[in-house]
């Protein structure tokens, strides 16, 4: 782990849990001044340990409840190949995860949608963009635990 210590985490996991608090909340939490606060969340911005600030959504308010993992195998591995494959997942917005895997799997894909029929046109898009050897889905059926914060 890069140079953080007790005060940055603590300020990270405040921030993972409400980005919103104000510095004022940051400090007095971490029993800091504004300043030297304002000072540490920077360096954690500028060392890339903080990427960015998101708001997080309920997929089912905006009728995209369905959650889909969809594990991939190639027959290809060239790097042309994994360049072109990549930029064709990117391009899919529905596909909000997407990871390249040791084991059976090559490639794994989070995809959240609003139905099995929503999930068909993103998996005919994908096929339609590049040669794959084999598509799997896997349907959730219900989201036991879901976080963004790391357990820092």
């Amino acid at each position: 782990m890069e140079n953080i210590d007790d005060t940055d985490k603590l300020l990270l996991r405040a921030l993972q849990a409400d980005a919103s608090e104000s510095l004022e909340t940051l400090a007095a939490r971490a029993s800091i001044s504004v300043n030297t606060c304002w000072r540490r969340v920077k360096r954690l911005e500028e060392a890339g340990i903080l990427q960015k600030r998101v708001a997080l959504i309920d997929p089912e308010r905006v009728g995209l409840g369905q959650t889909v993992f969809v594990a991939i195998r190639t027959r290809e591995h060239s790097a042309g190949w994994v360049e072109r494959f990549a930029k064709a997942v990117r391009a899919i917005p529905e596909v909000v995860e997407f990871y390249r895997m040791a084991g059976d799997v090559d490639y794994l894909l989070k995809v959240q949608v609003g139905s099995v029929q929503d999930y068909d046109r993103v998996y005919r898009d994908l096929i339609s963009r590049i040669d794959l050897a084999d598509v799997s889905a896997t349907f959730a059926m219900e989201c036991i635990k879901n976080t963004t914060e790391l357990p820092l």
